[in-house]
């Protein structure tokens, strides 16, 4: 007998004391609080969450989240009772509270398991973009005609491919490829940050996989710490540094880049016996990271 599809659920969190922290679930429920039964628990001492604040229940291939809290739970600003969830939603448990962001990627036929929650799977998996109502085979990303000349090496075209960034508080969706992200305005994807450069990076799909085109000239785009040979082809699991200063981000599968926070570098001191004074030294080059989704 054919066995319903399996949709795992991704929770990306943003804000709050698990900032940082990817958690999946494969289960048709998943229960948010404080309460040691919830499979997201929030630490026990951050009242402001309900011990039982919101379940996250599945019905056909759609999600549903109802409230069960005080203070409330929020998609995408909107204090909400029950509300059905897309991709790219954004959830507040509580106002000024815990902030997460919703995604889903189809997973492999559904299996009795004891546990809800999963550890992320290093076997390929294809990936959900727009929820459907019924299940659909996955889009193919497909080449589309453009004017600009063939490169030569591995060609840079505009293909139908999806590309989610979670940079900050912001998720940012794109449905075709490539993308250019830099400081300028002119950018597909426009960051603040004080180590890039204008036109930074360009993100492109080709030959079946992601790839990262560093548009510096000055080798400062990384992936797993190390310079990357332009272009380059993104592995889900790998850590994309678009600077040594960041920012930094972990690629998953199905085009999803969530941001990975990045230590300020400790300060180095060396006193001086003389003078019996703190004196400080220059930094060497290279920065501490912090390591994220390990």
């Amino acid at each position: 007998m054919k066995q319903p599809i399996s949709i795992i659920v991704q929770l990306i969190h943003i804000h709050g004391p698990l900032k940082g922290e990817i958690q999946e679930f494969s289960g048709n429920e998943i229960a948010i609080g404080r309460d040691t039964s919830c499979d997201l628990q929030f630490p026990r001492d951050l009242v402001v969450i309900s011990r039982k604040h919101a379940n996250i229940t599945r019905e056909g291939n759609q999600f549903k989240i109802v409230d069960h809290s005080t203070n409330g739970t929020f998609v995408n600003g909107e204090r909400v009772t029950e509300a059905y969830l897309k991709n790219g939603d954004v959830l507040i448990f509580t106002q000024g509270g815990p902030k997460v962001s919703f995604l889903t990627r189809v997973g492999e036929t559904i299996e009795e398991a004891p546990d809800n929650r999963i550890q992320p799977s290093r076997k390929p998996h294809n990936s959900t973009y727009e929820m459907p109502s019924e299940p659909v085979p996955q889009p193919v990303p497909q080449p589309v005609p453009q004017s600009q000349p063939p490169q030569p090496g591995i060609q840079v075209e505009t293909v139908k491919a999806p590309l989610i960034i979670q940079y900050g508080p912001v998720l940012q969706s794109f449905n075709e490829l490539p993308i250019t992200i830099g400081t300028h305005a002119d950018c597909d994807l426009t960051l603040d940050h004080p180590s890039l450069l204008e036109r930074h990076i360009q993100v492109f799909f080709t030959q079946g996989s992601y790839r990262v085109k560093d548009l510096t000239g000055r080798n400062q785009v990384l992936i797993n710490n190390q310079p990357i040979i332009s272009p380059s082809a993104l592995t889900p699991g790998d850590k994309l540094f678009l600077t040594t200063n960041g920012p930094a981000f972990h690629f998953m599968e199905g085009g999803r880049m969530a941001e990975i926070n990045i230590p300020p570098q400790d300060e180095i001191k060396d006193i001086d016996p003389r003078k019996n004074i703190e004196k400080p030294l220059k930094k060497k080059t290279g920065s501490v990271f912090q390591k994220f989704f390990g």
